[in-house]
């Protein structure tokens, strides 16, 4: 079978993204267990990309099915979903990755994704309208034709809000559960080892960080890699649907097509899963300082409670399917273990700064997804 270019120039991209998710998040999975000098980061991003790849494997034959895929898939009314769509989506979420990447900041590629694409079908929406309007009303002016498609596009279900509210709001929910989480496993293990010798005690969480960055790395896998493969997804299921007018995929129900893709071509949650633990052998050694030195001084102990808190969470939300940001999962995690010190421990400066970030990442992707969608229509 023979893709259309723009399909492959699509696959080629998300592939490129989650490329570069793997080394824009590689300080999620190894940066306390750099900061503590377990590994050095040579050995950690190894490690971490070897549970990135393995979560393919616990998706595809433990859990059987891709929740976050479909989630991501989903997050767009099919009918406003095109391969323009798609592709000026990966595009503005690629330069938001790197341009926050480069500043180092820890801002979320999970958010980057979903913006991109919702803001890149809010224009393909706006721009139909706008046209039906000029068509149908040749008598308004720009302006009262500019709102009245505005106002057709609110109108339109555009944005399906029972996928995308739970991804906003564990924007908040998720680094909160994480830091809950965190001081929960610390104090318990700082009364578990009271009248422990410190040395041996720090000895024997130094062996836990293996394990609990290896939970969170997995973890990790399971979250970001099934993102791409989501995009990948809507990009195969509209070719097969609108271009090939595909019986096979107009017979199933709409709501039953992403799990059959999955198992249809199973070699694209295989490179998602492959890509992400790539970029993560890259590593991304500007926001590792971030993560594992700025926000707070960490111990193994408080990273073996960080790690563990983060894998947690991001277990919990892949089992109902809610596409989380890993970065902010982590950093919940990370400012828990520092309030169990004291709360002058968390540098609130730098977190007010990531806090910023978080909430800026999708509606700047999907400005610049708009804006993309609009020169990529414009030159085509």
């Amino acid at each position: 079978m023979e893709f259309p270019i723009l399909l492959v120039v699509i696959i080629a991209l998300a592939l490129i993204f989650d490329y570069i998710n793997g080394f824009h998040d590689a300080a999620n999975s190894i940066a306390t267990i750099v900061s503590t000098k377990v590994l050095t980061p040579f050995q950690a991003v190894l490690w971490a990309a070897l549970w990135n790849f393995a979560a393919f494997f616990i998706a595809a034959y433990i859990i059987g099915e891709f929740k976050i895929g479909n989630t991501i898939a989903k997050t767009v009314n099919e009918n406003f979903i095109t391969l323009e769509v798609i592709f000026s989506g990966l595009v503005a979420a690629i330069a938001w990755n790197l341009l926050t990447w480069w500043f180092g900041i820890p801002s979320s590629s999970s958010h980057t994704l979903i913006g991109g694409f919702l803001g890149a079908a809010l224009m393909h929406a706006f721009m139909m309208d706008y046209h039906d309007v000029a068509a149908a009303q040749p008598a308004l002016g720009t302006w009262e034709t500019v709102k009245e498609a505005f106002s057709q596009v609110t109108r339109q279900s555009v944005v399906k809000f029972d996928k995308v509210i739970p991804i906003f709001l564990f924007i908040f929910m998720a680094p909160i559960i994480g830091m809950i989480i965190s001081i929960i496993i610390t104090l318990i293990i700082v009364h578990l080892y009271k009248k422990s010798n410190p040395h041996k005690a720090d000895q024997s969480f130094k062996r836990l960080q293996l394990a609990s960055s290896a939970l969170f790395s997995l973890g990790h896998g399971l979250n970001d890699a099934q993102k791409v493969m989501g995009i990948i997804g809507a990009a195969l299921i509209y070719y097969h649907v609108e271009m090939l007018q595909d019986p096979v995929y107009l017979n199933i129900p709409a709501a039953e097509r992403f799990d059959f893709f999955a198992e249809h071509y199973l070699w694209v949650p295989l490179v998602s899963f492959l890509a992400i633990g790539l970029g993560t052998m890259s590593g991304g050694w500007k926001i590792i300082k971030t993560m594992g030195t700025k926000i707070t001084k960490v111990t193994s102990l408080e990273g073996v409670s960080a790690e563990t808190a983060g894998a947690i969470t991001l277990f919990i939300t892949d089992h109902f399917g809610i596409p989380v940001s890993t970065t902010h999962t982590i950093t919940g995690s990370i400012i828990g273990v520092g309030l169990t010190k004291r709360v002058s421990a968390v540098r609130w400066g730098i977190t007010v700064s990531l806090l910023w970030a978080w909430v800026l990442t999708i509606p700047i992707s999907a400005i610049v997804a708009g804006i993309t969608y609009l020169l990529v229509t414009f030159f085509s």
